[in-house]
């Protein structure tokens, strides 16, 4: 049973996925055999809405990616739904889910990787526009974008390998938000880099969700990271959403076993290897 620590908000979710399972199928384990299946997701709830930060965290191995693929459209849930806005977006027309796909973008990991070291950054900017055949003034759309998170114009004309980590990944999120989505999912954004520039960014973040009233879904490892990021965490173990709640009270009086393993993993100066609570 989902322990719910925390108040859930009144508005619509802006997008959504309800009673959701995933399961993949195993090799035979002889000719005749017939093939073996591994749930890796079992009837998820999860959600997020305009102008709200809602936090992902689990295990390796717990479901987070299978479950990102499904939020953004990457795959087709077994069973369950997934609504954006209201509409269901495998039963919807051609035209409902591009606009999906331009509605929904992901940060990555590693900027680094996710950007082309031939392409300039302005190219690189300009290319999810094209991609998604999204109109208008290309430029000008670029121009604002890189207002929004910091960056001169004059990186646009440099490479990749001319800015550090931080400024990296603030070109990924311009990336992210060229086509002018409603909901940015982050996976693990600043787990690459240096602590110092870790501020930063998650500040920009929590700046485009009020400015922009954007939905951010914020998976990570560091529980620290995602508390002070969002306002509202799912722990999933075991393809399950096994607790739900304000990110303070549920580090500091997690209910579910596996939130408190979560939090006890957490190596502290005081505690050593032993863990200890945030």
């Amino acid at each position: 049973m989902i322990q719910n620590t925390g108040e859930q908000p009144a508005r619509r979710p802006l997008l959504a996925m309800q009673q959701v399972t995933q399961a993949y199928s195993l090799p035979r384990a002889s000719l005749f055999a017939a093939p073996d299946s591994f749930k890796v997701l079992d009837s998820i709830d999860f959600d997020v809405c305009a102008g709200e930060a809602v936090g992902l965290v689990g295990e390796s191995g717990a479901g987070k990616t299978t479950l990102t693929r499904i939020l953004t459209g990457m795959e087709r849930p077994q069973t369950g739904t997934v609504h954006f806005d209201g509409q269901d977006i495998w039963a919807g027309t051609t035209e409902q889910r591009a606009q999906f796909r331009r509605s929904v973008q992901m940060v990555l990991q590693n900027p680094r990787s996710s950007l082309d070291p031939r392409m300039r950054v302005g190219s690189a900017l300009l290319e999810p526009l094209r991609s998604l055949r999204i109109e208008g003034d290309h430029m000008a759309r670029v121009f604002e974008v890189l207002d929004q998170v910091g960056l001169d114009p004059s990186a646009l004309e440099r490479f990749p390998h001319e800015f550090s980590g931080g400024q990296l990944q603030r070109i990924a999120i311009a990336r992210a938000l060229m086509p002018n989505p409603k909901v940015l999912v982050a996976d693990e954004p600043v787990s690459a880099l240096d602590v110092s520039i870790q501020a930063q960014v998650l500040n920009l973040l929590k700046d485009l969700v009020r400015d922009l009233q954007l939905g951010l879904v914020f998976i990570a490892h560091d529980l620290s990271v995602v508390a002070y990021t969002t306002s509202r965490v799912s722990v999933i173990a075991g393809g399950k959403i096994v607790e739900v709640g304000k990110p303070v009270e549920l580090f500091t009086r997690p209910h579910a076993a596996e939130t408190r393993n979560l939090v006890d993993a957490v190596l502290t100066v005081e505690s050593g290897l032993a863990g200890s609570a945030l």
